[in-house]
């Protein structure tokens, strides 16, 4: 993994879930204790629809502290793209090439309708994982399983090879969706759809209390539906 300055990846501060905009023309928009600025905007589109994983903050897993923290593309661009180029990662996520294929990847979701946001996965303070966390009832995904009211998904890339293969991915799903379900009180299922045949990805979904619900066929895959429910999650 190329070095990075981890002091950078400090948890960012949470907006307020609601704001009152009935305010008159012209008028300062304003959080209580907290004026409204450019900065926060980005984090209240997330509270809106996946109620801000900026805030969701440090869980203790057997691996170390995780965080997600919402990608900033000037800070983590060179990052990201070296992972997409990665061959065992390219194989799936079809992103390799120059950092303008990551950065137009990205920049759908950060400039789009705010349904979907993407995180660098920080464990013990080093970025390691790459994840989309993304409203499934709100995307074309929906059209292809019968979704739910506030269905999650979670996309999911371990950036650094060295980090493969040890049942990280295992801890890392396993504590993402309990980050889901704790802090989406609305959500009462976590989906994913990885590729039929990446067997390791399947598997740690498997071993994190995720089912195969079923098998899809998605635009360019054949994809195992992946569900944990929250009713189960204290049995598996």
């Amino acid at each position: 993994m190329p070095s990075t300055d981890t002091s950078r990846y400090a948890t960012t501060a949470t907006a307020a879930t609601a704001l009152d905009f009935a305010t008159a023309a012209g008028a300062t928009a304003r959080i209580p204790g907290r004026r409204l600025t450019a900065r926060l905007l980005p984090l209240l589109a997330e509270a809106e629809l996946l109620d801000s994983p900026a805030g969701w903050g440090t869980t203790a897993t057997p691996a170390g502290a995780f965080r997600l923290e919402p990608v900033r593309l000037g800070r983590d661009l060179e990052l990201l793209t070296g992972w997409m180029n990665d061959p065992d990662v390219a194989a799936y996520w079809e992103l390799a090439g120059p950092a303008a294929v990551t950065a137009a990847h990205v920049r759908s979701q950060l400039d789009g309708n705010g349904h979907s946001i993407p995180c660098l996965g920080v464990l013990d303070g080093t970025p390691m994982s790459y994840w989309e966390v993304y409203r499934a009832d709100l995307d074309p995904l929906s059209r292809h399983y019968p979704a739910r009211p506030h269905d999650t998904g979670i996309h999911l890339l371990i950036g650094d090879g060295t980090n493969r293969g040890r049942g990280l991915g295992t801890v890392l799903l396993r504590a993402v969706a309990n980050l889901v379900l704790d802090n989406r009180p609305r959500c009462t299922r976590v989906i994913a759809e990885p590729d039929i045949r990446n067997t390791p990805s399947v598997s740690a979904f498997l071993n994190s209390g995720f089912r195969c619900s079923a098998e899809i066929d998605l635009p360019g895959k054949r994809a195992a539906l992946m569900i944990r429910e929250r009713a189960l999650r204290n049995l598996i």
